[in-house]
């Protein structure tokens, strides 16, 4: 059949590629993905895929180079099998912090990864949560920039109450006031200023917490030093209950062990990047799965349909 739909995946996250092919009710493609004795990573594509749709799921996170090294050494394998379309599906894209020139001399890395995509033969990328939007304008190929808004939106209706959405910085004031808006509730922002070099950040809430249940709103928690940061100025003014929900569980470094030592009563990520284990035992950690959400964006660009049903 010309129309066949095939998923693969890398080492990078299995298991959400495995919630993808539960949804859509088809067999998680046939391939050997692994490394020889100096690291270089070999692939072995187990199946047919001549004429087919191919979607391969592998967010680049930790270790961020030998996943990003699969993605791509995985996408010119299909193209050389014939592939009639591959989709690099990322639920995370690494690199995606450095999207601009902040200083002379430094990468745009989130422009070389695209670059490297498009290069291998990737015709089109399903990512969700960008770290920046633009991103999306350093591809020459369709991208569908999906949201995992419906999965926290419904978490937040279920669990809590008297809520005022908070961003943690002033970057995050556009994400953040989507939210307060589709629950019809307050918005703070958590003012960060650096007044001399090597000194310590003063910190300022602009908008009323008070007696709410804060909730701090961002895409990536890698280090968590803003969130819990954040955290503890926000109950300094008097907020309730302070709560954090991240779209990308990075938790790198000291993150674990700020998180534990926090205010925060709890930190919903999604599974988008797979928890480490000592991240698993964290009892403040809630992973939400976004396995649906890709799966139903994966349906749709299949079967040419619209994507834009599922942004809320």
């Amino acid at each position: 059949m010309p129309n066949r739909i095939k998923i693969f995946t890398g080492n990078a996250n299995p298991t959400i590629a495995q919630e993808i092919c539960d949804y859509l009710e088809v067999p998680l493609g046939s391939a050997e993905v692994k490394s020889f004795s100096d690291g270089e990573i070999a692939v072995e594509i187990g199946e047919n895929v001549r004429g087919a749709d191919v979607f391969v799921v592998q967010p680049t996170c930790t270790p961020v180079n030998d996943h990003l090294m699969e993605l791509l050494i995985m996408v010119d394998a299909l193209r050389r099998a014939s592939a009639r379309r591959i989709t690099a599906v990322m639920p995370y894209y690494g690199y995606a912090r450095q999207d601009r020139k902040v200083r002379p001399r430094v990468p745009i890395t989130a422009k070389a990864v695209a670059e490297m995509l498009m290069v291998v033969g990737t015709r089109r990328v399903l990512c969700m949560d960008l770290h920046a939007g633009q991103i999306q304008g350093f591809f020459n190929i369709p991208v569908d920039h999906l949201y995992a808004a419906p999965v926290i939106l419904k978490h937040i209706r279920e669990n809590f109450s008297d809520v005022v959405m908070v961003s943690p910085d002033a970057g995050g004031v556009e994400r953040t006031r989507a939210f307060a808006k589709r629950l019809n509730v307050g918005l703070a922002i958590v003012d960060k200023r650096r007044e001399r070099a090597n000194e310590c950040e003063a910190m300022h809430v602009i908008g009323d917490v008070a007696g709410k249940t804060a909730v701090l709103l961002d895409d990536i928690v890698d280090t968590a030093g803003t969130l819990c940061g954040g955290a503890e100025i926000l109950k300094k003014m008097g907020a309730k209950e302070v709560h954090a929900c991240c779209s990308h569980g990075v938790l790198s470094g000291p993150a674990i062990e700020r998180i534990s030592q926090s205010c925060l009563k709890s930190l919903v990520v999604t599974n988008s990047i797979p928890l480490k284990p000592e991240a698993k035992q964290c009892e403040k950690i809630t992973v939400l799965t976004v396995g649906a959400l890709l799966g139903e964006a994966i349906n749709r660009i299949h079967n040419e349909d619209s994507v834009s049903y599922l942004f809320v």
